[in-house]
């Protein structure tokens, strides 16, 4: 009786995996996963964290010193976890003019993980 539970535990596991996998996409503004979803409302709060974030951790890996500035636009990709890809307006601290940047940030909530992965001007 044990080999049949554990087979029947097998043979649906897959289905709560794709499952549990469509409601997040979902919850992250549907689409498939690994398909750039365009982001509604680019002063999310959320949003804007992690805006912040890109600009910190590419001031602190560049040594540049650039203020966050707005959020323009961006799109989610539901991968392991969520790709944030958003474009920023950000100045540097000596100069006025603003430039617009191009990042894209790693997230997965549930370690409390964000690592920046690129971050480019955007001309």
């Amino acid at each position: 009786m044990a080999l049949k539970s554990r087979s029947l535990i097998l043979a649906i596991l897959p289905i709560l995996v794709a499952s549990i996998s469509y409601e997040v996409s979902a919850a992250l503004g549907g689409g498939r996963i690994g398909r750039w979803q365009q982001i509604k409302n680019p002063q999310d709060p959320r949003v804007l964290e992690i805006a912040k974030f890109a600009v910190e951790e590419h001031n602190k890996q560049d040594g540049a010193e650039l203020k966050f500035v707005k959020v323009i636009k961006g799109g989610t990709q539901v991968v392991s976890g969520t790709n944030y890809r958003l474009v920023i307006s950000a100045k540097d601290i000596g100069a006025s003019a603003l430039k617009n940047y191009e990042a894209v940030v790693w997230v997965k909530p549930w370690q409390k993980f964000r690592q920046l992965t690129s971050f480019v001007e955007i001309k």
